[in-house]
């Protein structure tokens, strides 16, 4: 007879150690999306509620977010003094959900204020956040074999994008109700109350996961010269400053889409949130193909390939405001942002030497915080002083929101940064060669249903030499 083995499967590595740690981070990843599907997805849309301007809303979704990658630094800085990674991982998971409650509370005791306390606390959400990052970034190098790094983050990334979309649809669904009753602020609280009870529960798992001693990732202030020399010209330099001004062109538009749906087109919340969670299903269904493209031929080739989409998806809101349409859009948009996001990311870890990827982490999430700062204060600039209707040449048009001609600008924008950098990128590990017109046969199948590319990379790569260190 056989006897069934009680030992759980290990999915992610040969080490039990390290493969429980790799669990646990799947989980921490779970929890982790049901705080931003129920809470921080809507921050925008509680901005609006409060009665927020363009220009607010381009500083609540670009100020946090350059502020906190300052706490980048303070997070490197600290390493160089612990010999541990986990507790600045820690003391950050904690900053970022603590910080919920002035975020539900300043606003709603002081209205008149009420947007700027908001700033302030999201300003600590993501200061609390960015904490974390490169310690948690250089704990997950160490944790997930290179040659498996795309699936695993794909597979963690996936589970987390559905899990996202499940709780924005069912904080849409609160909001709604309680809207529908005339307690819109009830809601937000209630959601909000939600995010922080999940952060808790993803820190309950970090808690659970092997640091090894002794890999502190700490702060390194590099000799300029040799900076000049080894990194400036760098694929690594390359690609930060093409991400930066990427982020850029996109946060022109992006923070204003929810302005748009809202304000605008006065949806209500639960079509405003099935528009939004549009997004997140694309990704939860395209992201482990995306993984497998990237593992087999390399992250330029997403890079390129998605790189080249992204600024059409801007340019086709002017199109039409129907909501079935809109959805389809977003769904694009999804696809084509998931790709280029794992591969950017898997880009960025194959191009930093292990000990330098702090600081250089550092700075890369730095110039792209500036990029998106600069892009979103620009296109506050033109929503709240650009008149609808456009003169050209004798030609008179007249937008049908201000907001259209907000996305034209990121359109173009983000076109002209694709033709200047793309076609320099280059791969920095060694990838098989592969003819387009073979790239065009994987492409297994297309669903009709959804509009969306499906496995791309049907086959399962065999293990290689490398898989076994793990």
């Amino acid at each position: 007879m056989f006897r069934r083995r009680r030992n759980t499967p290990r999915l992610f590595s040969r080490k039990p150690e390290i493969d429980r740690s790799l669990r646990h981070s799947v989980k921490d990843g779970v929890a982790y999306a049901v705080m931003t599907g129920a809470g921080e997805a809507y921050f925008s849309a509680f901005a609006i509620l409060l009665k927020a301007t363009p220009n607010q809303i381009g500083l609540l979704a670009a100020l946090p977010q350059l502020i906190g990658s300052l706490a980048q630094l303070l997070s490197a800085w600290l390493g160089q003094r612990s010999q541990r990674r986990m507790p600045v991982i820690l003391g950050g998971a904690r900053l970022q959900c603590y910080s919920w409650l002035p975020l539900m509370v300043l606003p709603l005791l002081v209205p008149e204020h009420a947007v700027t306390l908001l700033l302030l606390a999201v300003t600590l959400y993501y200061f609390g956040a960015n904490l974390s990052v490169p310690q948690w970034s250089s704990l997950m190098g160490d944790l997930v074999h290179k040659r498996r790094r795309g699936r695993y983050f794909a597979y963690r990334t996936r589970l987390a994008s559905i899990t996202s979309f499940v709780a924005m649809i069912g904080a849409g669904l609160v909001l709604h109700l309680f809207d529908q009753s005339g307690y819109a602020l009830a809601g937000f609280v209630t959601i909000f109350a939600i995010a922080m009870t999940a952060r808790l529960v993803s820190i309950h798992h970090l808690k659970q996961m092997h640091d090894p001693p002794g890999h502190t990732a700490a702060l390194e202030i590099p000799n300029w010269r040799l900076w000049k020399n080894q990194f400036l010209n760098s694929p690594f330099a390359r690609f930060s400053i093409f991400f930066a001004l990427m982020q850029f062109a996109t946060a022109i538009a992006s923070p204003f889409f929810s302005v748009y749906l809202l304000r605008d087109l006065e949806l209500s919340y639960f079509q405003f949130t099935l528009n939004m969670g549009m997004v997140i299903l694309a990704q939860f269904l395209t992201l482990n193909q995306w993984g497998r493209i990237a593992d087999a031929f390399g992250n330029r080739l997403i890079l390129v390939v998605t790189g080249s989409l992204i600024p059409v998806i801007p340019a086709l809101w002017l199109l039409s405001s129907e909501i079935w349409y809109l959805m389809l859009l977003q769904a694009l948009g999804g696809l084509v942002w998931a790709g280029f996001s794992l591969s950017a990311s898997n880009f960025i870890y194959d191009a930093l030497p292990a000990h330098k990827r702090v600081t250089l982490m550092a700075l890369h999430n730095t110039l792209a915080n500036i990029g998106l700062f600069v892009g979103a204060v620009i296109g506050g600039f033109v929503a709240t002083h650009v008149n609808q209707t456009i003169t050209l040449g004798g030609y008179t048009h007249e937008f049908a929101s201000v907001f259209l001609i907000v996305f034209l600008l990121s359109a173009l924008a983000r076109g002209l940064v694709a033709l200047i950098f793309l076609p320099r990128l280059k791969e920095v590990r060694y990838i098989r060669p592969m003819p387009m017109r073979e790239l065009i046969f994987r492409v297994a199948r297309f669903n009709a249903l959804w509009g969306l590319f499906f496995d791309v990379v049907g086959s399962r790569r065999k293990p290689g030499p490398g898989d076994k260190s793990d």
